[in-house]
């Protein structure tokens, strides 16, 4: 026995020595990572400390509001105000910043603008899993690292004999709750409950110092509480002094269940002060995350003449290029991509991040305290973003972790009722459209991650899309959102239609026909926004189409974008898409107008839709997949184009190198997938389209133990456009424009032949990739219309389908039609109110009914409007406020005419003088949006329509702090004559100082004037 333990324990230490060296030997790929790379223009990302999918990010604050302040960081500032332990990596809505750390000397100050410190760039330093910088104010050097729950902080005084750290409790967002408790003198914890994003945040800490500090002072609205070793509320702060500190460590631990559990956490992951262990373990997790993937060469090697002609780092910061060189020779463009690759892998590992504490408890979205059981729960999961390209991308690389995300997801139903949508702490955000904690399940199951329970995921699947919620009651009895029903139609219209097919696929792999038939329906619901006369994805409006129609508009029936970008968004029925276009070539010719279209974007302001190659606009996720769709033209050669074209012009190894917002990875996961040369356009799909791979060797290494390799010897021989030769596949001709996920999953060598010239006639000898709805084929439904919705005359209203060989069918008494209803043949004259509803029939197949309701404009009344309305809230024109149609709360769907900077001024002339019981208008507010009541509404009669007299006055009963959208009617009993009534609706003005937008000005939204 003893011989055989002796032997185990020889084993066991020639393993340890073994994966000691094999450590060793395991190239650093840390050294490629620039997390700098983000933190400019508008990628929103944080240069900080981290571990892979850590709970803590720890990292610097410089900005405090804007939108490209939301990650808390910009890399333009030279001012920052302290180290908080949370940041969000890339999205488009500030939150987190939580507990700011601030190390001073001299007298303490509690006032950030009083204890900030400039610092130069040429001090910054980042790494994976460390973060340092000088504090000129102070001469205080900062460095940062990080365990998954445990920041930990190196402060060198140098040779002050007094040092300070200053705790911020009410640094960024609004406090609800907070305080600090002095524990002992190297001991502190706290706790913070705030409202941003998150509308409920809970957040605990626990901190340990190196030294024990020697004062201390706890404050309350910026006033120390004298003697008091605890203080709570709303804007606590705390400073704790060192005399002749030197170096002092500081750890802090974070828990959303209490400071008992931070403490656990904290005791568990770093137990001593040795900062530099924390760092070197911080950057071995990373690289063994990073080397997942490893990837050689890239570009043309550097000439020696290119090696003499160095020059300056141009970007001021010790980026992993420069870092301990006085000059850097620019062209290696090998050494310049693996940044850049590397860096994009690292932003696809920083989010979601874990939430649990090390004994498994967390606070879940209900509030309450649950225990993770053999699995991590996560947070911060943007799936609307990263259903697209970060989740497939993780499906290959990071399966486990995959498994956790989807149990995270099933807890979050198992507690609320609904899969989660943009969960961020104990908040669900319901940020962005769909359900796309859908297809992340789908997918992974769909590609062998099974250990979970699948009939409750589809379960949850079918609640999520079957509540009555953001359109779906609308989605589901009509076969599309319409957009004077809810807002963001086309966008919801699409995604609900992914979604959908998503839980078809589910049905299908559970053997669920029934299921499978219902839902691969509702899959085609795309095809009830698809106008196919001009080719576009357009918001339905009371029967018909949305007009005036601009595709270039950016408006309230997309989510962030247009109708260029929207309508290609049919990844589950390319080839369908193709059809209703009218084929192949007419459909290459729209993907050709996308991305060559010189039109620039029109309508409203949005930050997002960035990175634009024509109208194709990288900087958003829903264009992600369309360069991928020539695959399926007769010119898929375009497809490797446009992939090489976004690769180099719309990514850079610079601080603003990402074109939009990061979204917790997706930038990046495209730009990986898309540089491994393989990317999946839809989820559960099991092809992944072949683009051009972008390095010489690419190997992924995965968790079955197995290696998939990925070759482009051509990826060396210029800099130019990759095209397309020739492939193979373990050795074997390969001809398939696409390759299947078991081919990856198995492992195997992926050759991919390049040249600088497009080889179309190899190209078009591929097997091209399948992407089809052909089971339950549905019947699109029709349009009704007339280009207007009221009258003065009579009208003609007309009737179509986008299947012309359908059959209409219609009623104008207000009948359900069926077949034996009338049939449409010719116009229809309308003279009164009239509402009236078709369908569409082909093989015995009925559409869903059509409705278009038409009202007669009163016309007695003539409306004059002194002060115009902006023309981006323009609703139905200049009689808008006498149609007759109401506007509801929610402003987004229409009807509502707005106005800024500007009352709002207009003229009734009845036409002759008459007795006037009252005058009403209608407005709305929601001061989110900028929108806010009429502060007054005044009423003036006149007979001459020149000399007007003031007939009453109507105040506001609703205060601008009332955030709820809501309407209000401004009546006024009058019980005089007069032919003219002039009405003044007066201006809020500019935003209040709590606004987050104080001091822009305020808008009216108002509708339908009465008179009685």
């Amino acid at each position: 026995m003893r011989l055989i333990v002796r032997g185990v324990v020889i084993v066991l230490a020639l393993f340890s020595a073994f994966n000691a060296l094999a450590q060793k030997k395991k190239k650093d790929l840390t050294q490629f990572v620039d997390p700098f790379i983000g933190t400019g223009g508008h990628g929103h990302t944080y240069p900080g400390a981290v571990a892979p999918f850590g709970m803590v990010q720890l990292s610097p604050d410089t900005r405090l509001e804007g939108w490209d302040g939301v990650s808390g960081y910009h890399y333009t500032d030279s001012l920052v105000y302290g180290f908080s332990h949370t940041h969000l990596s890339g999205t488009g809505i500030a939150d987190f910043c939580d507990v700011l750390f601030m190390p001073t000397t001299g007298e303490p100050q509690l006032k950030n603008t009083d204890y900030r410190s400039g610092f130069q760039k040429k001090n910054e330093e980042a790494s994976p899993g460390y973060y340092a910088t000088q504090l000129d104010k102070y001469n205080i050097g900062v460095e940062l690292t990080a365990t998954t729950r445990v920041g930990v902080h190196k402060y060198d005084y140098n040779n002050a004999t007094q040092g300070n750290i200053i705790i911020d409790l009410q640094h960024r967002d609004e406090v609800l709750d907070s305080w600090i408790e002095v524990v002992n003198d190297h001991e502190i914890r706290g706790f913070r409950r705030s409202k941003s994003w998150a509308t409920d945040q809970h957040l605990f800490f626990y901190a340990k110092f190196s030294k024990p500090f020697k004062a201390y002072g706890i404050a309350l609205n910026d006033q120390v509480q004298q003697g008091q070793s605890k203080v709570r509320g709303k804007n606590v702060k705390m400073f704790i002094r060192f005399d002749d500190p030197k170096v002092v460590i500081s750890k802090v631990s974070i828990s959303s269940v209490s400071d008992e559990g931070a403490l656990k956490n904290m005791d568990a992951e770093v137990p001593d002060f040795d900062f530099k262990k924390v760092a070197k373990a911080a950057k071995l997790a990373w690289n063994e995350e990073l080397s997942k993937i490893q990837v050689e060469g890239g570009a043309p090697a550097v000439s020696q003449q290119q090696q003499a002609n160095a020059v300056y780092n141009p970007y001021g910061y010790n980026s992993p290029a420069t870092r301990g060189k006085k000059k850097v020779a620019a062209p290696d463009h090998a050494k310049e991509k693996q940044i850049m690759f590397y860096s994009a892998l690292y932003h696809c590992m920083v989010a979601p991040s874990i939430y649990n504490d090390v004994d498994g408890q967390y606070r879940g979205l209900d509030q309450k305290i649950h225990t993770a059981k053999g699995f991590n729960y996560y947070t911060a999961f943007s799936l609307w973003d990263t259903y697209r390209a970060e989740n497939p991308l993780l499906n290959i690389i990071d399966r486990k972790r995959t498994s956790d995300f989807i149990k995270t997801f099933l807890a979050v139903y198992e507690q609320g009722g609904l899969l989660p949508i943009w969960p961020l702490a104990t908040t669900e955000t319901y940020c962005m459209v769909g359900n796309h904690s859908i297809p992340v399940i789908v997918d992974a199951y769909a590609k062998g991650i099974r250990d979970f329970d699948a009939e409750e995921a589809f379960t949850a699947m079918k609640a999520a899309v079957n509540r009555n919620q953001f359109g779906l009651d609308n989605y589901r009895k009509t076969g599309a959102v319409n957009s004077d029903v809810e807002h963001e139609s086309v966008a919801k219209t699409l995604d609900y239609a992914i979604d959908d097919w998503c839980i078809a696929q589910m049905a299908k792999m559970l053997n669920k026909p029934q299921d499978y038939a219902e839902y691969i329906k509702r899959a085609q619901y795309w095809k009830n926004v698809h106008n196919n006369q001009n080719g576009f994805m357009q918001a339905r409006e009371n029967g018909g189409w949305y007009t005036p129609f601009e595709p270039t508009e950016i408006n309230n029936n997309y989510t962030e974008g247009n109708a260029w970008q929207y309508s290609f968004l049919v990844p589950q029925d390319v080839e369908g898409l193709i059809k209703s276009l009218g084929g192949k070539t007419n459909f290459e010719t729209k993907l050709d107008e996308l991305f060559s279209t010189n039109a620039k974007l029109s309508g409203r302001q949005q930050d997002d839709v960035t990175g634009l190659v024509g109208q194709y606009a990288h900087g958003n996720e829903p264009s992600h997949h369309i360069a991928y769709l020539y695959n399926f033209t007769n010119s898929p050669d375009k497809t490797q184009y446009y992939v090489n074209k976004i690769l180099k012009e719309q990514y850079s190894a610079k601080p603003d190198g990402l074109s939009g917002n990061e979204d917790c990875g997706q930038m990046s996961a495209w730009y990986i997938m898309s540089s491994l040369g393989i990317y999946n356009i839809a989820p559960g799909q099991q092809q992944y389209q072949i683009g051009v791979p972008q390095f010489e060797k690419m190997v992924i290494n995965l968790e079955n133990g197995k290696k998939f390799t990925i070759h482009n010897p051509g990826a060396t021989v210029g800099r130019g456009n990759y095209y397309v030769q020739g492939m193979n596949l373990n050795k074997k001709p390969y001809n398939k424009l696409y390759i299947d996920y078991e081919d990856v999953a198995k492992g195997g060598d992926f050759e991919v032949f390049t040249g600088s010239l497009a080889n179309k006639l190899f190209m078009q000898e591929l097997e091209k990739p399948t992407s089809k709805i052909s089971d339950e084929l549905i019947v699109p439904n029709p349009y009704i219309t007339s280009g207007t919705k009221t009258f003065k005359q009579s009208i003609t209203v007309e009737i179509a389908c986008a299947d012309s060989l359908a059959k209409i069918y219609y009623t104008l008494d207000g009948t359900t039609p069926t077949a034996a209803s009338t049939q449409y043949n010719k116009p229809i004259a309308i003279m009164v109110n009239t509402t009236v509803k078709a369908i569409a029939v082909k093989d015995g197949k009925s559409s869903f009914v059509d409705e278009a309701t038409f009202t007669k404009i009163r016309g007695d009344i003539k409306l004059t409007l002194i002060n115009k309305y902006l023309p981006n809230y323009s609703a139905q024109g200049d009689e808008t406020l006498i149609n007759g149609i109401h506007g509801t709360a929610n402003w987004r769907v229409g009807n509502w005419q707005g106005y800024q900077n500007n009352d709002l001024e207009a003229v009734i002339d009845m036409g002759q003088v008459k007795p006037i019981k009252q005058v009403s208008i209608g407005a709305l507010q929601d001061s989110r949006a900028w929108i806010v009541f009429p502060s007054s509404v005044q009423y003036w009669l006149s007979d001459d329509g020149k000399n007007y007299k003031l007939a009453a006055t109507v105040n506001t009963k609703i205060d601008v702090k009332e955030l709820e959208p809501q309407t209000q009617q401004y009546t006024a009993p009058i019980n005089k004559k007069a032919r003219y009534i002039k009405l003044i609706a007066k201006q809020y003005g500019a935003l209040p100082e709590w606004h987050e937008s104080k001091g822009n000005q305020s808008y009216i939204f108002a509708d339908e004037i009465t008179v009685e």
